[in-house]
């Protein structure tokens, strides 16, 4: 049997998948997404290109690839970018070239982008694309996490909920929606929504080849 049924590792890769994260800034997007890559191996990370200042701490390439607007918009012009949006001032952008590497080694690539980007690629590339849309348990949450960080004063944090309400208006764009209450469970259900969509048949790169491999064992043992 041995010589005709191989084991499944030896026919089956999935597909790489396009995982789009969107959400209301303070909701805990970047927060599920850093911590599903560092559960899963075969996840990386999409960091975009940015021309906002470095804030402390950050690190170039790291958190993202800071560039001014002036080289920004060459890389726009040159259709380098999958996507890009100008979000509170300052240009975003996923570049082209990474993502398509990374998936070409077999890795899920996931995007913290807002609804703009995501329609983006969703548009460009739908088939490859899971989208998830991140919830926080309630606007007042959402103001203390945005208060808790200690980085803007009372008038940007209301600006920054007049636009949390608009892109949250956006909600039944995506194919799945979690509520983020408890980080642990909402990291659980975002797992979970990675393994469905990995185990699509469409996903499952040589499962013809590993079915049809029962059917000559059974045609060579007759």
């Amino acid at each position: 049997m041995d010589s005709y049924h191989k084991r499944h590792s030896d026919y089956l890769k999935h597909k790489g998948i396009m995982m789009v994260f969107s959400s209301p800034s303070g909701a805990g997007k970047t927060t599920l997404t850093r911590s599903l890559c560092e559960k899963d191996r075969f996840v990386k990370l999409s960091i975009s290109a940015t021309t906002r200042p470095k804030r402390p701490g950050e690190v170039d390439g790291v958190h993202y690839h800071f560039m001014s607007q002036k080289d920004f918009d060459v890389a726009v012009a040159k259709g380098q970018f999958l996507e890009h949006a100008h979000v509170f001032g300052n240009s975003y952008g996923t570049w082209r070239s990474e993502v398509e590497e990374d998936m070409r080694q077999g890795y899920d690539v996931l995007f913290d982008i807002d609804w703009q980007g995501a329609q983006t690629l969703i548009q460009e590339d739908r088939q490859r694309v899971v989208s998830v849309f991140i919830l926080p348990p309630s606007l007042e949450v959402l103001a203390d996490r945005l208060r808790a960080r200690g980085q803007d004063d009372e008038d940007v944090i209301n600006y920054r909920m007049g636009k949390a309400l608009k892109e949250i208006s956006h909600w039944a764009e995506y194919d799945y929606v979690v509520v983020n209450d408890d980080l642990d469970k909402a990291l659980e259900d975002v797992k979970s929504i990675l393994r469905s969509e990995r185990l699509k048949r469409s996903r499952q790169q040589g499962l013809s080849d590993f079915v049809h491999s029962f059917m000559a064992w059974s045609e060579n043992s007759n």
